[in-house]
C-alpha cells in the first residue's frame, strides 16, 4: 500500500508536519503547559497536527494553532462585566470581592496558619481570626459561627434544634430560594416538622402563641428576599416573637449586618439581635460583599452547641473563604458598598462621557436614566436610581459573547453603570467598539 506521505514525493507538506515532543519544547507552548498543564496541552496539539494532515491548516500554522485554541487559564470561569444594573446577581456569582479580599485569597493558596498556632506550635481554633472579625462587626451577637450558606445555616439550626421536633414559621414565609430549591423542604429534610401559622398574607401575634408547645424546637423567622407582599398584611416583629419563650431564629438572607441608610426596611442582624433574637443567619456574599458563606449570631452557648455538632464539619468552610471574610470585614469598603452608595448625578456624567466617546466613533448610544436593584434576594422592591448607555438591541448578544452583560428594555440593550466600576469604563467602551456595526 502507498503511504500518502510520499505520494507526490518529498514535496507533500505532510511530511513537514512538526512532531508533538517538537511542539512541547516550544517556548510558547512549554509557557502554556506550566499554567495548563502538559495534557491539555499535548490534546491542543494533537488536534492541530489532525487538522495539518487534513490539509485543513499548513504545517507551519499547527503551533499557532494550537496556543489560539488553548483557553487563557486552568479554569473555564470567565470574568464578566456586569452591566446589569443588578448589584448582587447571583448568576454572576454575587457579590464581586474587594482587592482586599482577593489579596487574602492568594496570600490562602498555600500552607497557612488556619488551624495552627505559630507561637506554640500546637493546634488552634479554625478560622479564629476571621471568626473574631465578624464577632467585632456584631457586637450584640453573644457568639459567632460561619458555614458555607445561609441555607446550611438554617439545615444547621434544625438539625441541632429541631429534630423530631417542631417549627413554627409563618405561611407567609415559606418561600423558594434559588434554582427551585425551598424552605420548608430544607427543614423537613433535617426531621424537623413545621407548624405552618398565620394566612399568606397576614399573621398575628396569637398565631404563634397558640402554636407553641412543649414540642417547639424554635420560631423561624424568614425574610422573603425575593418578592414582596404587598395590601392587606400583617406580620409579627422579632421583640414580639421573643415574649414569647421559645427560641427565635431570624433569617434576614441579605447580609446586612447594621442599619442602612438607603435601605430602612431591610433586615439586618444588629437590630434582630437587639430586639431578642435567639439567633440571627445571614450570607456572606450579598450586601455584606464578601465571599460565599453562612453567618451564624447570636447567644454564645447555643452557637456552640451548633459548632460542635457533627454535621458542622461536613457544612464548614475552607481557608479561603475564611480569609476573604476576614479580609471583608476588616478591609476597605467593598464593590457591593461602593455601588449602592454611588450617586445618580455621578453615574450620569459617567454615562454621558461614555455616551459621547462612542457616538463620536460612529455608534448610536445615548445616555439615560435607569433604575438598578440590589438583586441576591436583598432590598426586593427598593428601585435604585442609576444611569446607562443605551445602544441598539443587537449589542446586547454580541456583547455577552465579549463577557459583558447588559439588559434589554424597550428594544435598546441598556448598560447600566451602578453596578460596573468607574476604572472599567474604558473596558466597557472598548467592548462596544469592537461589536461590528
Amino acid at each position: 500500500m502507498t503511504d500518502p506521505r510520499t505520494e507526490g514525493g518529498s514535496a507533500d507538506p505532510r511530511r513537514h508536519i512538526p512532531r508533538t515532543d517538537a511542539l512541547l519544547t516550544d517556548p510558547r507552548l512549554a509557557a502554556m503547559a506550566a499554567t495548563l498543564g502538559r495534557d491539555t496541552v499535548k490534546a491542543a496539539i494533537t488536534r492541530a497536527q489532525s487538522l495539518a494532515r487534513a490539509g485543513e491548516i499548513a504545517p507551519a500554522e499547527v503551533a499557532a494553532h494550537a496556543l489560539a485554541a488553548l483557553p487563557t487559564g486552568a479554569s473555564s470561569l470567565r470574568p464578566v462585566l456586569n452591566a446589569t444594573g443588578v448589584l448582587v446577581h447571583t448568576n454572576l456569582g454575587r457579590a464581586p470581592l474587594s482587592p482586599a479580599a482577593v489579596a487574602a485569597i492568594a496570600a490562602a493558596a498555600g500552607p497557612t496558619d488556619v488551624e495552627f498556632d505559630l507561637a506554640t506550635g500546637a493546634r488552634a481554633r479554625r478560622g479564629r481570626d476571621a471568626l473574631a472579625a465578624l464577632a467585632e462587626a456584631v457586637p450584640a451577637a453573644g457568639g459567632v459561627h460561619v458555614v458555607n450558606n445561609n441555607a446550611a445555616a438554617l439545615l444547621l439550626c434544625a438539625l441541632a434544634m429541631a429534630a423530631g421536633r417542631e417549627i413554627v414559621i409563618s405561611r407567609g414565609e415559606l418561600v423558594e430560594i434559588g434554582d427551585g430549591f425551598r424552605i420548608p423542604d430544607l427543614l423537613r429534610s433535617t426531621g424537623a416538622r413545621l407548624h405552618e401559622v398565620g394566612a399568606t398574607n397576614r399573621v398575628h401575634l396569637r398565631d404563634y402563641a397558640e402554636a407553641v408547645g412543649q414540642d417547639t424546637g424554635f420560631i423561624l423567622k424568614v425574610h422573603p428576599s425575593n418578592f414582596q407582599v404587598t395590601g392587606f398584611t400583617s406580620t409579627v416583629d422579632t421583640a414580639e416573637l421573643a415574649g414569647l419563650g421559645v427560641p427565635v431564629v431570624v433569617d434576614i438572607g441579605s447580609g446586612l449586618l447594621h442599619p442602612h441608610p438607603l435601605l430602612p426596611e431591610e433586615p439586618d442582624a444588629t437590630t434582630a439581635l437587639r430586639a431578642g433574637a435567639t439567633l440571627v443567619t445571614a450570607s456572606g456574599d450579598k450586601l455584606l460583599g464578601g465571599p460565599q458563606a453562612g453567618l451564624l449570631l447570636g447567644e454564645a452557648e447555643l452557637v456552640e452547641r451548633l459548632r460542635r455538632h457533627p454535621a458542622a464539619r461536613a457544612l464548614r468552610v475552607d481557608k479561603l473563604t475564611l480569609a476573604a471574610l476576614e479580609a471583608t470585614l476588616r478591609g476597605p469598603e467593598t464593590p457591593v458598598a461602593q455601588a449602592l452608595s454611588a450617586g445618580q448625578d455621578e453615574l450620569l456624567a459617567r454615562a454621558g462621557a461614555l455616551a459621547a466617546a462612542l457616538v463620536g466613533s460612529g455608534v448610536d448610544a445615548v445616555a439615560v436614566q435607569s433604575i438598578a436593584a440590589v438583586g441576591g434576594g436583598g432590598a426586593p422592591g427598593v428601585p435604585l436610581p442609576s444611569a446607562a448607555v443605551s445602544l441598539p438591541e443587537h449589542y446586547a448578544a454580541a456583547l455577552r459573547a465579549l463577557a459583558v452583560v447588559g439588559r434589554v428594555e424597550r428594544g435598546r440593550c441598556l448598560l447600566d453603570l451602578r453596578a460596573v466600576a468607574p476604572h472599567q469604563d474604558d473596558h466597557l467602551r472598548a467592548a462596544v467598539l469592537a461589536v461590528p456595526r
